[in-house]
């Protein structure tokens, strides 16, 4: 890899947002590094990347992570200054399913894999810094239950437990902001708009925002230059907007505190 240039993950790139987020990215420049459950997908999608943008530094790293382990395994077999983390994988299967280590996968995946990548790739991140992190989030957020996160007790509903997995993503956004804004570290959400894709199509949804205008909003905060050192805050369509969620402090440690029990 070429150490002059600035190191960027995104996850989930093998989607219609990610993708289009890593092209973009690939657009600007960056040393792009996907990491993807689908080795094959994975190759296919870096392969498009470069002959749309020039761009030869795309790697991929593979990892299913909705799995802590796995997180842990690349993690620590990184060994460059990261400058950007954009955490964008995300599930929302129609019927109640668990990965291999019996965690329903929604919370799994959306929410404790954004957990882990922020927690196990802060070492690389405070060594890039100053740094960013963008949790791509969504607009379509609520019905968050920390009694049961994984939906044991209530009637599974993919729609209802997606919302959660979101509001999870902007309440952890506001937690490891105020963690990590002394290492130079930034961590913000955004929406990235409605993306006709496999998650929108799982929760019964269409969609009608192209990838690449979806994409806008979780690049431009992932690089403008005018939000460096902007921290905790939520986005849509390139503003900053109020978010109800970050306000609810007691609910975020205890947020904080259940994804670390596990």
């Amino acid at each position: 890899m070429n150490q002059t240039k600035n190191n960027a993950i995104v996850t989930g790139a093998t989607g219609a947002i990610g993708g289009a987020i890593a092209r973009q990215l690939a657009a600007k420049g960056y040393q792009l590094t996907l990491i993807v459950r689908s080795e094959a997908k994975g190759i296919q999608t870096a392969s498009e990347i470069k002959a749309a943008t020039g761009n030869p530094d795309i790697h991929l790293l593979t990892a299913d992570l909705s799995l802590k382990k796995d997180i842990e395994r690349i993690a620590s077999a990184w060994n460059q200054p990261l400058k950007l983390l954009v955490n964008n994988a995300a599930a929302a299967p129609r019927r109640r399913e668990v990965n291999v280590a019996g965690i329903e996968m929604q919370w799994a995946t959306n929410v404790l894999g954004y957990f882990w990548m922020m927690k196990f790739f802060t070492p690389h991140l405070k060594s890039g810094a100053p740094s960013r992190i963008v949790n791509v989030a969504s607009y379509w957020a609520g019905d968050l239950d920390l009694s049961d996160p994984e939906c044991k007790k209530r009637r599974y509903n993919n729609d209802m437990i997606y919302r959660q997995s979101k509001q999870a993503n902007r309440m952890l956004s506001v937690a490891f902001a105020e963690k990590l804004k002394a290492d130079g570290i930034t961590v913000n959400a955004v929406h990235p708009g409605n993306v006709n894709s496999v998650l929108s199509n799982n929760l019964g949804y269409g969609g009608s925002t192209p990838p690449d205008q979806g994409a806008d909003t979780p690049v431009w905060v992932a690089t403008a230059p005018e939000l460096e050192g902007i921290t905790g805050k939520y986005f849509e369509h390139r503003r900053q907007t109020f978010c109800p969620f970050s306000e609810m402090h007691q609910e975020i440690q205890r947020l904080t505190a259940l994804c670390e029990s596990y």
